[in-house]
This record gives C-alpha cells, structure tokens and sequence, in this order.
C-alpha cells in the first residue's frame, strides 16, 4: 500500500508509527479519553503497544492508521484509522478515533472525517463505510449522525471492556451513493 497523507487547510493525517506516536503520550494520558473503547493508552507502553496493533494491522492491509495534526493550533491532536478493510467486498470502518478535548468541539473532527470519507469513496472507490459506537456512547453517535450516517443496527453485548462490562455495538454506515448529497449537505464549502 502507498502511504498515505490527507491533508486540507485544517487538518493532516499522516501514517501513524513508532516514529511518531510519543507526539500522542500527553494527549493518551487524558481521563476518560478512550472510556467507551475497549483498548489502554493511558501508559508508554500500552499506547505503544496500539500503535504496533495499527501498524501490524497496515501490514496485512486491513488498517490505514493516522496521526492527526490540527494546523489550526499547530499541534497533534491523536489519532484515527481505517479499519476491517475488505477490499473484495468494499466495505471499510473509520473508528479508533481519539482526540484531547481541547481538539473536541472545534470543528477538527469534521475536518477529518470529510477527508477519510472522500478518500474511501472517491479514491479507493469503496461501496461503504461503517461507524461503530457504544451505545452508551452518546456524544460520539451525535458525532456520527451529524456525518450522515444511518443506524443499521444494534449489536447486542458483542465487545468486552476492559472493566469486564460487555457493551452494545451501534453500526452506522455511509453508502457510496449516499456520498454526493452528503458532501454537498453535511460538508458544504469543504
């Protein structure tokens, strides 16, 4: 795979590595960060060991990982991916997205998610996107839905978190026809 940069005037995401996740440490180490997900990076190693999971999945072709930098601050902001890449079927995910709160709330996370999203329809010429959210999760499925995205559907207790509670999964999802109007909508002026 090539590696890939997105970039706007507001925002870059370039490949997540071990070259450049510790710019990620301070931002990790925020409470509550990553509480709905079930991963740990709250420590060196633990984000470490995320970023090798991302790489390794990028190796096999099933993940494109990002490091996000807001241009706006001149800062990194965290990350976010592509993820259970099907390139037989079309079908990806955007999720393991995770950005300090100082970034939340300004805009930047639309910033990005408009560039994943041409980048999966227009260039890779996928049929879809997938969105997964705990349900409990309730500021980041409004997040989802303000995209455009559409509930397909509830999982039920299908994800251990790391306190032992399994969760219900909302899948949302984007279809490549769908990707005009909500660009010319929900992305107008981008």
């Amino acid at each position: 795979m090539n590696v890939v940069t997105l970039e706007n005037p507001r925002v870059k995401l370039s490949l997540l590595d071990l070259n450049n996740y510790e710019h990620l440490l301070d931002i990790a180490k925020q409470p509550n960060l990553v509480f709905y997900s079930p991963s740990k990076i709250d420590t060196p190693e633990d984000l470490k060991a995320y970023v090798q999971t991302a790489i390794d999945d990028y190796h096999h072709k099933t993940a494109i990982p990002f490091i996000i930098f807001d241009k706006q601050t001149n800062t990194y902001a965290g990350c976010t991916r592509f993820g259970l890449i099907n390139w037989h079927h079309k079908v990806l995910h955007i999720g393991w997205t995770w950005i300090g709160s100082q970034f939340q709330g300004n805009g930047l996370n639309k910033h990005m998610k408009f560039l994943m999203l041409q980048y999966a329809f227009e260039t890779l010429e996928f049929d879809k996107v997938e969105f997964r959210v705990d349900e409990r999760n309730i500021k980041s499925r409004k997040a989802v839905e303000k995209l455009g995205a559409t509930l397909e559907g509830i999982l039920r207790k299908d994800t251990l978190m790391l306190d032992g509670f399994k969760r219900n999964t909302c899948c949302y999802g984007i279809l490549k026809e769908e990707w005009d109007d909500i660009k010319t909508t929900v992305f107008d002026g981008f």
